[in-house]
């Protein structure tokens, strides 16, 4: 770790002089501009026009931050407050509005402006290929569930790279693919708002199936960069040292964390999950050769992101037979007396999970290449806390980071393999179904006053941070 001895009086925290700083956001949450240019509907577009009702205050993907307008101010921002890279999605239906075949021009033109923009103001591009906004066209062919689905996300990746490819050399294939699965197929908080196991089952496998497809397809073409997926990994804990709560915590780790991970690692699926499945008859649909391009076509980096513990225990009761099958048919969820909660978005805040993280990738994973591509504060009602200078004084947002941070170095010195840190997000984005209730950005937007931008406090710390390489 190079260092000077100057930036050793200034900081307690120091990290590598190539540590990659900056925060993360996706099309559908930024770009607005949801039917505008040739953009066809998403999952997203579709079910706000169903069902507004589902959506906070009423606020659709239609009224996101709206970076597709103004994304050389944003990406001046992002230099001001000391980005080095920034990680966004590539929205599949502006690009290929067909979800196959024909390119949108003017998309291309779009995310080829976003890119030089970066570039041009010294900040690496991290490209992200799906971030839970399957086409419409390709939802009602089966989605995730489809294999022609899976084929036809092959062959946009594959255009995804030969138009940006030159520039672009961070790619990932999906951000967090287990919540679509969770969302979409078992706990009805996303489109399509289905309940069933087996089809859930379905989904993540042809998901994994997809990312190796598009990390062959890279590779086919002789890129030269680095593709891979960005997993929120989040630790499962057992309540006690009981086996019965250790076997809990091993099985929802299986479900949850390891049914990514280790396909995408390792190129094999957990053993645990493959039993579970077997035993109670809900394998996927699946072929030999499909599980050869798995195995063969691993990730070069993997992103991180963490925001909260999962704690379980034993399962105290049975489950009723007429019950849908879950995945906590096999263990409880436990709430640790004492915790402390970001009570905004009534999550856990549980700093050592990211280093219990980093050092399971140390010494199970091979020590991959990793970086935390998401953590984050959602907090509601910020305004509040705005000063009358106008700036959002988020000195909480400041301390979470800091926290977090502190045991991202503490991983680093013992040998992690941690590249990076970015903060989920830039500028407050719509979040889904909660829409703008919690809000995490480095920067506010004011809805009320046409989207202005006003860097906060944590903005103002986190330039502070960069220019010392640590805090």
């Amino acid at each position: 770790m190079e260092v000077t001895e100057q930036k050793q009086q200034q900081v307690n925290y120091l990290f590598p002089d190539n540590f990659w700083w900056g925060s993360s956001s996706s099309a559908p949450q930024m770009e607005g501009a949801a039917d505008v240019d040739g953009k066809a509907q998403n999952i997203w577009d579709y079910w706000y026009e169903q069902e507004p009702n589902r959506f906070h205050n009423g606020i659709g993907p239609a009224d996101t931050s709206g970076f597709y307008y103004r994304y050389k101010e944003d990406i001046a921002l992002m230099k001001q407050v000391g980005h080095n890279s920034f990680r966004f999605s590539i929205s599949w239906s502006r690009l290929i509005p067909e979800g196959t075949g024909a390119i949108n021009e003017k998309a291309a033109v779009f995310y080829q402006n976003v890119i030089d923009e970066l570039l041009d103001n010294g900040i690496e591009p991290f490209v992200n290929l799906f971030h839970f906004d399957m086409p419409m066209v390709m939802q009602d062919k089966g989605g995730w569930e489809s294999r022609e689905v899976v084929d036809a996300y092959r062959d946009y990746a594959a255009a995804c790279f030969r138009l940006f490819g030159d520039k672009v050399k961070k790619w990932f294939t999906h951000n967090e693919p287990i919540v679509p699965v969770e969302g979409g197929y078992l706990y009805d908080f996303h489109y399509p708002n289905v309940v069933d196991f087996r089809r859930a089952v379905q989904v993540a496998y042809h998901t994994q199936l997809s990312s190796a497809l598009a990390i062959q397809a890279y590779r086919e073409q002789g890129q030269d960069g680095e593709i891979g997926i960005i997993l929120n990994l989040t630790p499962s804990y057992p309540r006690s040292s009981n086996p019965a709560d250790v076997q809990a915590s091993q099985i929802a780790d299986a479900f949850f964390n390891r049914s990514f991970l280790d396909p995408s690692v390792k190129g094999e699926f957990p053993n645990e999950l493959v039993d579970i499945l077997r035993n109670e008859g809900y394998m996927p649909v699946y072929t030999e050769a499909d599980m050869k391009v798995i195995r063969e076509n691993t990730v070069d980096l993997l992103g991180v992101n963490y925001y909260q513990p999962r704690r379980v225990k034993a399962k105290e009761h049975s489950v009723h037979p007429d019950a849908p099958f879950m995945p906590d048919r096999f263990f409880d969820s436990y709430e640790m007396p004492g915790r402390k909660m970001n009570v905004h978005r009534g999550w856990e805040i549980y700093e050592k999970g990211i280093y219990d993280i980093l050092v399971n990738l140390r010494d199970n994973y091979g020590n991959i290449p990793c970086f935390i591509s998401e953590n984050g504060m959602g907090v509601e009602g910020e305004e509040k806390f705005r000063d009358a200078e106008g700036i959002i004084q988020d000195d909480y947002r400041i301390d979470f980071i800091k926290d977090h941070l502190r045991w991202v170095h503490k991983a680093l010195n013992e040998g992690a393999n941690v590249k990076g840190y970015h903060l989920w997000t830039f500028m407050d984005n719509w979040s889904w179904t909660n829409a703008y209730k919690n809000r995490y950005g480095f920067v506010s937007v004011n809805l009320e006053k046409d989207g202005e931008r006003t860097i906060k406090k944590s903005g103002e710390w986190m330039k502070q941070v960069l220019q010392h390489n640590g805090f």
